[in-house]
């Protein structure tokens, strides 16, 4: 679980953190790239409490469900599952996209400076 590739344990401590502030009756859903490799190890090595458990759904976006096997693709897939929608769960790849030009600029500036050229691009 911490060898090289994914690293689960900061999903696992981000889950873990949103649960402690959330109503015990809410119910969330995890898109991430490897939700059914997490969800797994969740069950098979107890890695979050089943009250957390029991409240949570995990998927796999669309553009990483094609390179799963099928099995996966049919029961990770948001089309698929209650709630989801029509998300592709590629929302902070597209902001990433479009924030990528302000690197260079506020690589070397201060907060202020960064600041600002958040405010003048919203």
């Amino acid at each position: 679980m911490t060898s090289a590739g994914e690293k689960q344990h900061y999903a696992l401590a981000l889950l873990k953190r949103l649960f402690e502030h959330l109503p015990s009756k809410f119910t969330i859903g995890c898109l991430y790239d490897i939700g059914c490799q997490l969800e797994r190890s969740c069950q098979k090595w107890s890695l979050l409490d089943d009250s957390i458990l029991s409240h949570l759904t995990f998927v796999i976006s669309v553009f990483y469900a094609y390179g799963h096997q099928w099995p996966c693709q049919l029961i990770y897939h948001p089309h698929k599952c209650i709630g989801f929608g029509l998300s592709d769960g590629e929302g902070c790849e597209r902001l990433w996209s479009c924030l990528k030009f302000l690197i260079p600029i506020l690589c070397v500036s201060g907060v202020r400076f960064s600041l600002f050229m958040l405010k003048e691009i919203s």
